[in-house]
């Protein structure tokens, strides 16, 4: 497969999230102190061969190589395996041994498992018997964090340090109690201490399943660490509460790039940059004005840009989906349009995702739902979290499996002999697990 390749050729699996995890370190070097560029020049130098390749790394330590785009992904295009971990490593200015890839003993690779709250381990059930069924050489170090019971706190450390220590992890959906003494949301805490910035939904019509809208394809892209999630409020008076949105333009910076790269890298032709600066003229005016300044430097690229208000966003979604390529914006407006994208293309049980960052990947189903309503009646779609566990692998360079799996999971929703409630059929969770296993 070519490096230069995040999107396969069939629809919504979506993802090579090796390379993915390359366009995270791309559009993070930029914010690099001086010191750490000189490092990367010095890597680029050794990992790749030919002028090109000296070119860039002389660019990176002047700290220009924003505007050399294409340059760049030529670069990490022909560059091998072991020299593009090397390069991540440095550009990351951590330790080597901190930064290696995906911990893995004997051929075997170690993935946290987090099933979460609601149907989420019927679902990581569904995923374990067919990666059983392939023998796929994936060890499972499982930890049942729950979001509703008090005392899970050490639990979710240990899943934490889990996490930290393989790289890698598949999770459900954490449920968040809405009252106030309750604990903050561990699904928020996640990918804010694991620094997982970018997180990345694709949100495709499937052959098979019926939609109000066809030829839907389009790809979400959240800031996923600041913004209203911060978590910063407080009572000021009783009756008075004050919420803080943070937002900075380095992270602002860092999502902008992330999705050029990500378009650039995907052959998509557009970005667009949904926010409510209309209104927030500092918060969401400085993620508009980042993202422009930003999108100077892709311009000879061929990629266009425009920005949406979000309730107008909203909108059109509804109204002409087909309209969207690449769509980047804070972390509220992903939650909600990532919703909508889902019900555009079957519901929630259809969207896997995922998380990145420079060290971390966190899969997870892409539109964030515990399904409580159904807990235990085993008729929950497992679609979603399949095609993340899909993803997963391809992150860990195991592309063999990965295809058996989805391909697996487009045939039997194209043959619609087999559909869970949300598709309009009967078919329970094992029987939709059963027609993937008999694909494979």
């Amino acid at each position: 497969m070519s490096l230069n390749l995040l999107i396969l050729s069939k629809p919504a699996d979506l993802l090579s999230a090796q390379s993915l995890s390359e366009v995270s370190v791309i559009s993070d070097t930029h914010n690099r102190p001086k010191q750490e560029r000189k490092q990367m020049s010095s890597v680029l130098r050794k990992s790749t061969a030919g002028p090109l390749a000296s070119a860039v790394a002389a660019l990176t330590q002047q700290g220009n190589a924003p505007a050399q785009v294409a340059a760049r992904a030529a670069v990490l295009t022909a560059a091998t395996q072991k020299h593009r971990r090397a390069a991540t490593t440095l550009a990351a200015g951590v330790p080597r041994a901190a930064s290696r890839g995906p911990t893995k003993y004997g051929g075997i690779f170690s993935v946290t498992c987090v099933p979460g709250d609601g149907v989420g381990q019927e679902l990581m059930d569904s995923v374990k018997e067919i990666f059983e069924y392939l023998n796929t050489p994936v060890e499972w170090e499982q930890f049942d964090v729950s979001g509703e019971t008090h005392g899970s706190e050490a639990l979710f450390k240990e899943a934490m340090d889990s996490l930290r220590r393989n790289k890698v992890g598949l999770k459900g959906i954490l449920f968040t109690p809405i009252e106030t003494a309750s604990h903050n949301s561990w699904n928020v805490a996640m990918r804010q201490q694991l620094d997982i910035y970018a997180s990345l939904v694709i949100c495709k019509s499937l052959p098979g399943l019926p939609t109000r809208h066809k030829d839907v394809d389009f790809a979400i892209i959240r800031e996923n660490t600041e913004g209203e999630y911060s978590g910063l409020e407080h009572q000021s008076y009783p009756g008075v509460v004050e919420s803080l949105k943070v937002s900075t333009r380095a992270k602002a910076e860092r999502i902008a790039r992330f999705a050029f790269d990500f378009a650039l890298k995907n052959g998509r032709k557009k970005v667009t940059c949904v926010h409510k600066a209309n209104i927030m003229k500092l918060g969401d005016g400085l993620f508009l004005n980042t993202f422009r300044k930003v999108a100077e430097d892709y311009k000879s690229s061929g990629i266009e840009s425009n920005d949406m208000i979000v309730d107008n966003t909203s909108m059109q979604l509804v109204w002409k989906p087909q309209q969207f390529d690449v769509m980047v914006m804070p972390n509220l407006y992903g939650n909600i349009v990532t919703n909508i994208g889902a019900a555009l293309v079957g519901g929630p049980g259809m969207v896997p995702g995922c998380n990145i960052g420079r060290e971390y990947a966190l899969y997870e189903p892409g539109c964030r739902h515990v399904a409580k309503d159904i807990m235990g009646e085993g008729v929950a779609n497992p679609t979603a979290m399949v095609l993340s566990a899909s993803m997963m692998l391809r992150h860990l360079g195991l592309d063999t499996q990965a295809n058996q799996i989805s391909n697996a999971v487009y045939q039997v929703i194209q043959e619609g002999k087999v559909r869970s409630a949300d598709m309009g059929g009967k078919a329970k969770t094992h029987d939709m697990t059963k027609a993937i296993l008999d694909h494979l």
